[in-house]
């Protein structure tokens, strides 16, 4: 039985408190444990909770994990940046990519997906700030990418990601808010897109709030990274 007091357990709470205000359903939103840096062992023992869906940013790391729990049937996503190198293992190995930013990536995705597997899931990663920093293309430049990426045989596109500019609620709000107008205006022509990745430890209520699906959270259910 899981402890009432666990972590998972209230980060899931608070997730179905921030569905019930905002009028959603409470399984609307999937909650992603972002796993990087935590061991094999960290991990099982959420999964034996009951979570499902981990995140990963470092492939060989991700790759580790992935080996050593194969028998748990876990649903594993790419999160981090994509070096083109690296593709082809997390093309093989990955259920879903989050961070997908520039054509040639996704090309690769497509080629180097094993027949035998179900389609890609990917997300367009979004740099809703135009922060240099980071990764992720301008909003503007999303439906060009999004036709682009959604003829590719082995992807199936979901939607966007997002990581704002960690200064304010009302930046992260805004940012949010700008990310599900373009999922809205896409939805027009591309119908089956259903994804908005956003929200971490510290805002995925606000990003609840502004219509996330899927909320990355890390800190929150692992504690404190160890320097």
């Amino acid at each position: 039985m899981t402890d009432s007091k666990s972590p998972l357990v209230q980060v899931n709470t608070q997730i179905n408190a921030f569905c019930e205000q905002s009028g959603r359903a409470s399984d609307s939103v999937q909650l992603l444990a972002v796993s990087k840096t935590r061991t094999a062992d960290e991990v099982a023992r959420l999964a034996d909770q009951g979570q499902r869906h981990f995140g990963e940013n470092y492939l060989q790391e991700g790759l580790d994990k992935i080996a050593a729990l194969q028998g748990k049937e876990l649903v594993w996503h790419f999160i981090g940046p994509i070096q083109s190198n690296k593709t082809r293992d997390i093309a093989a190995h990955f259920d879903w990519v989050h961070s997908v930013d520039r054509l040639k990536v996704a090309r690769r995705l497509s080629d180097q997906r094993p027949s035998g597997l179900a389609p890609l899931n990917v997300c367009i990663q979004v740099n809703v700030d135009d922060e240099d920093s980071k990764s992720g293309i301008p909003l503007d430049a999303v439906p060009a990418l999004a036709e682009q990426i959604a003829a590719l045989p082995n992807l199936r596109l979901r939607g966007l990601m997002a990581i704002p500019r960690a200064n304010s609620e009302d930046n992260s709000r805004g940012a949010f808010r700008q990310l599900a107008m373009t999922l809205s205006q896409l939805r027009n022509t591309m119908p089956s897109l259903d994804t908005l990745s956003m929200g971490m430890s510290a805002d995925f209520g606000v990003a609840i709030e502004e219509g996330a699906t899927i909320v990355r959270v890390g800190t929150a259910l692992f504690g404190p990274r160890t320097p």
